[in-house]
């Protein structure tokens, strides 16, 4: 990341690390840098330990950043797999059928009802030790035994530990939902997009994914907002059961690695309408999207040559631009009711006549391992075919702790501010909405 043309500069954290049971040095570091910019600049959290760390100083920093607004440890609540179960419950949002064992002897039996194999997951990963062997956020448990013995390292873990039926993987089963919101819940950008392809091949991060609208998707996931509350970027993880539910399985309060698949006409993505809301510019109605094409090159060719050809291309479902909330997001029935289980045909996207843009990005600047692997894959297939294949990537990095972006001295007169409440204002979408034309700036870990 310290080497992309869009960064101004890059702040160390930390010097020991982030630790968000103590967030105390995160708080004199953030103080440095705010005292170095020499004016309120935004805040946004891009992984979960720094949206949890972040909320619990949030209050002494308002002064200084443009931070939104996340009260009651907020994203620690909803990245608690434990209370999400419950939140999900509490709002008849489907969720995979979770049990969280008291004992030993209670895993084994939950594992034997619920099905094997099971998923394990422990309640707070960031608590997770580091290097513990055998110790993953999320496993698949084969028999009761395993499920028994994984009970018992719960303190170790420094969590419960979950169980939940395991739902499996195919065609058309992995979707996500990305939003930015401003207060109280109200959408600024949103939209629901298809998996297609993933690395590791069906568990990992999305190596190739559509921007497609979903009506019990993004009704799930705008439902989560509102009773929430929630202000900022979030990232939603589905997976649709045999049944045609989608459940959601993870909860993310932090834009997701995919989240330039949702950018519309204008180039408005889920991070800029955030700033625009933050400095109290106006925030335009989104306009167009819906079939764009997220595409993690070196990943993705990875997915192909483990996992086979790439899936068919349907065209996506046009949203309206304009609707009620500002959002992007598609008409139709709700995740709860008739709208959560439907048939193959009405599942179907529908056709559209045009194809949408291809946003590509290179996860490798980080992580060697899957560029090894790419390039041994690479060399196996012909080093003609490669070149072919990976002219014009990008170079980028990882997204990393937090990103900090210069807010500007003062508004513009022809810039409305959005305020907490009611739509956002209609405006021209001849150009991009208005920005700082300085380069961000970033805290990393």
């Amino acid at each position: 990341m310290g080497r992309s043309r869009y960064l101004r500069a890059v702040h160390p954290g930390p010097a020991g690390g982030l630790d968000p049971e103590a967030p105390e040095a995160l708080l004199e570091c953030l103080t440095g840098v705010s005292e170095r910019i020499g004016r309120p600049a935004v805040l946004i959290a891009m992984d979960d330990l720094s949206a949890i760390a972040l909320s619990r100083v949030a209050p002494m920093l308002r002064e200084r950043f443009r931070i939104p607004h996340q009260p009651d440890n907020l994203p620690a609540r909803v990245a608690d797999k434990a209370e999400l179960s419950r939140l999900c419950a509490r709002w008849d949002v489907p969720h995979p059928e979770t049990v969280i064992p008291a004992s030993g002897a209670e895993a084994a039996e939950a594992a034997w009802r619920l099905g094997l194999p099971v998923i394990a997951k422990w309640s707070r990963p960031w608590l997770l030790p580091t290097g513990a062997d055998g110790l993953r956020s999320t496993m698949l448990v084969h028999t009761t035994a395993e499920a028994r013995r994984l009970y018992e390292r719960s303190a170790e873990a420094g969590s419960r530990l979950l169980l939940q039926r395991f739902l499996p993987a195919g065609p058309d089963t992995d979707w996500f939902f990305h939003g930015a919101f401003a207060r109280g819940g109200r959408p600024l950008l949103a939209g629901s997009g298809r998996k297609e392809l993933s690395w590791p091949v069906r568990t990992g991060l999305t190596a190739v994914g559509r921007w497609l609208p979903d009506p019990a998707v993004e009704e799930a996931g705008l439902r989560l907002a509102e009773r929430l509350g929630y202000q900022g970027i979030l990232d939603l993880d589905f997976r649709r059961d045999e049944l045609g539910c989608f459940r959601l399985v993870d909860f993310n309060p932090r834009p997701g690695a995919q989240f330039r698949l949702f950018v519309d006409a204008a180039g408005l993505d889920v991070v800029q309408a955030m700033y625009l809301d933050l400095t109290g510019q106006q925030v335009p109605r989104p306009s167009g999207g819906p079939g764009r094409v997220f595409v993690a090159e070196n990943y993705a060719l990875l997915a192909r040559v483990r996992g086979g050809s790439m899936p068919r291309r349907p065209a996506a479902v046009p949203a309206d631009p304009a609707g009620p909330t500002g959002a992007s997001v598609s008409s139709g029935a709700g995740a709860g009711g008739g709208g959560e289980r439907r048939s193959a045909p009405e599942r179907a996207p529908k056709r559209s006549a045009e194809r949408g843009s291809v946003e590509t990005a290179w996860f490798a600047a980080d992580d060697l391992l899957p560029f090894l692997a790419m390039l041994g894959a690479l060399l196996g297939r012909g080093a003609d075919k490669g070149v072919r294949l990976l002219r014009g990537v990008p170079e980028q990095g990882r997204r990393t702790a937090l990103a900090v972006v210069r807010a500007p001295r003062q508004r513009g007169r022809n810039q409305a501010p959005t305020g907490s409440g009611g739509p956002a204002v209609p405006a021209s979408r001849s150009v991009p909405p208005e920005a700082s034309s300085e380069p961000d700036e970033l805290v990393s870990r």
